[in-house]
């Protein structure tokens, strides 16, 4: 940024000062294809040679100042480029941490299922083999049948989750 800037400013400071030519260690100023030394017109005065010298070394800086400005524009276009891909890799990350964030919610879900069902089989289980032992009370069988279906309500919560991720 601070190396635009500085071209920026180089290159306003040429477009200023673009009509000033130092030749030979003189300063001329051209307007119009009209030369003045210190404020007076001398087109007139100089020979041929020393007017095309003058007017080559104009056409020279005008070339180095559009260089320059088109250089500046070529520098501001690769860092825009450069903005714009991090801003989208900014964005694949986020996308990325989304997915990444919905799986491992998945696989929650996914483990809260699994032990759900495997406690509510585990209850059942162990339910029938009390009874069939017939070591079960009344009290136990009643307290054994609402276990049973308490992980059954959990184990259909899980699966409704379950399907709705």
């Amino acid at each position: 940024m601070r190396f635009l800037l500085l071209l920026l400013f180089i290159g306003l400071g040429n477009v200023l000062n673009a009509q000033d030519i130092n030749l030979n260690g003189v300063n001329y100023e051209i307007k119009n294809d009209r030369v003045f030394k210190a404020g007076v017109d001398i087109t007139d005065t100089l020979s041929v040679d020393e007017k095309q010298d003058i007017l080559q070394a104009f056409d020279k800086k005008m070339t180095q100042i559009e260089a320059s400005e088109a250089t500046k524009k070529r520098i501001e276009k690769a860092e825009k480029e450069q903005e714009k891909a991090e801003k989208d890799q900014k964005k694949a990350e986020k996308k990325q941490k989304r997915a990444e964030k919905e799986l491992k919610k998945r696989k929650k879900v996914q483990s809260n299922f699994d032990k759900t069902t495997k406690k509510h089989k585990a209850a059942i289980s162990k339910y029938e083999k009390l009874k069939k032992r017939g070591k079960l009370s009344p009290q136990d069988e009643a307290k054994w049948l609402e276990k049973i279906d308490k992980y059954k309500v959990a184990s259909e919560k899980a699966k409704k989750k379950l399907k709705r991720s």
